[in-house]
């Protein structure tokens, strides 16, 4: 035997690669199978970079106690349930049908551990109420100088500030509640899908987008860069702080302060809603 021919049979051995797997025929599979089968697998293995960055987004912002195991857990929950309520003939996409109901798995799991201090919370209402009092007076967004002023702070205290009460300023779909008040339904919870479609449903879902849209375009412009590369482009918030080329810490401010203005005007809003009926 030649030198050659060890590795002429090594190289023999190599397995050929396996092939492509083609989504919409998993996804037919999958209807004809149903749940626990292995085409059920094979979406939850497919898709489980979603649940590591929805998981990752949001433990930026957590204490170090908080167990990320516990949120992974969750978060697989959410692609589970996601997997088994997605309607694939819809036309929409799954990736973000997945990643609202993840996020908002991992979210009541937050709720359900009770991890932001209700101190936490109530300085957060506090600053909601000031913006509001004091979009009021100005007839405009406040800025964190305004808002300094009015809270009797340095505008480095209301910085500082903003990155103590950040935790509670998450925000998504599943956390922005309708004007039932804050016992009422979430609007992840009446999220149209193939089981349980609804007109009713479906314009107040439009409708909230759309005033949560319009809202948007009032804030301040560089708040708005911040919310469409977190929420829309995906980038890290250190990303972010790199294309800014301020502090990681200044973005997460940045952030804190558009959430809260957004979630003041919620507040409002519902408020106003409910004095009409």
């Amino acid at each position: 035997m030649s030198a050659r021919e060890p590795a002429t049979l090594e190289k023999n051995t190599v397995p050929p690669p396996e092939p492509t797997v083609d989504v919409a025929q998993l996804w037919r599979v999958y209807a004809n199978a149903g749940h626990g089968s292995m085409a059920e697998s094979q979406l939850v293995e497919r898709h489980l970079p979603l649940v590591k960055t929805v998981v990752g987004r949001i433990a930026m912002s957590l204490p170090p106690h908080v167990d990320i195991e516990d949120l992974h857990s969750a978060g697989l929950v959410g692609l589970l349930n996601a997997i088994r309520r997605f309607n694939p003939r819809s036309g929409a996409s799954f990736e973000t049908y997945a990643r609202l109901r993840i996020r908002g798995a991992v979210l009541d799991e937050l709720r359900r551990l009770d991890w932001v201090p209700r101190s936490v919370h109530e300085k957060a209402r506090k600053v909601q109420e000031v913006m509001l009092h004091l979009e009021q007076l100005k007839g405009c967004i406040p800025t964190e100088e305004d808002m300094a002023e009015a809270m009797n702070l340095s505008v480095e205290e209301y910085q500082e500030l903003l990155s103590e009460i950040r935790p509670a300023t998450f925000v998504c779909l599943d956390s922005v509640r309708g004007s039932e008040g804050d016992d009422g339904p979430r609007n992840g919870d009446v999220l149209a899908d193939d089981h349980a479609a609804s007109p009713r449903d479906q314009t107040a879902t439009r409708e909230l987008a759309k005033i949560i849209a319009e809202r948007i375009e009032e804030l301040p412009e560089v708040q708005r860069k911040v919310l469409a590369l977190y929420y829309f482009e995906d980038l890290r918030l250190r990303e972010i702080a790199e294309v800014f080329g301020v502090t990681e810490s200044r973005i997460c401010q940045i952030h804190a302060q558009a959430i809260l203005a957004l979630k003041a005007f919620l507040r409002k809003h519902d408020a106003e809603v409910l004095a009409t009926r």
